[in-house]
């Protein structure tokens, strides 16, 4: 643990860049994740230290931390980047971004009636189940069925 606080403690005073694992607990994101980021091409490849190590600056951390804060809202990485567009712009215009989240809003609500509609198809089929019952399960024969039209679409 000395060893890695040393590491940050050093890459804090080259400049005020921060070892990946320190970039992680700042913003709440794992690790992997923002390996996943920069591999996708939303957060661009970090500048490295001489022994190769990654190391993140300020507007990396503000960057990181809007990607996963967006992310944990729902938006896809696509639309993630049409933020950060958005977000870089010179004018940023919020009536775009507001239209953005708008739309996003709308597949968040289709989302949940999908899910309601499963709560209820799944209710009902619980419902018929009758433990001890007939060999027979009604959850597995409608299962079982190629298109169930209890199922939502």
């Amino acid at each position: 643990m000395d060893d890695r606080r040393t590491r940050a403690s050093a890459a804090r005073s080259a400049g005020g860049l921060v070892p990946i694992g320190v970039a992680a607990r700042r913003t709440g994101c794992g690790i992997d994740t923002i390996r996943f980021y920069e591999k996708v091409g939303v957060l661009q490849r970090p500048r490295r230290t001489e022994s190769g190590r990654r190391v993140y600056g300020t507007s990396e951390i503000a960057r990181l931390t809007f990607i996963y804060r967006a992310r944990k809202l729902g938006f896809s990485l696509d639309e993630v980047r049409g933020l950060l567009s958005l977000a870089e712009g010179e004018e940023r215009p919020c009536e775009d971004v507001k239209r953005a989240a708008i739309r996003h809003r709308q597949d968040v609500r289709r989302k949940i009636a999908d899910l309601r509609a499963v709560e209820t198809t799944l209710g009902a089929l619980i419902r018929q189940c009758q433990a001890g019952g007939p060999a027979e399960c009604p959850l597995i024969e409608a299962l079982s069925q190629p298109k169930a039209a209890a199922f939502p679409p």
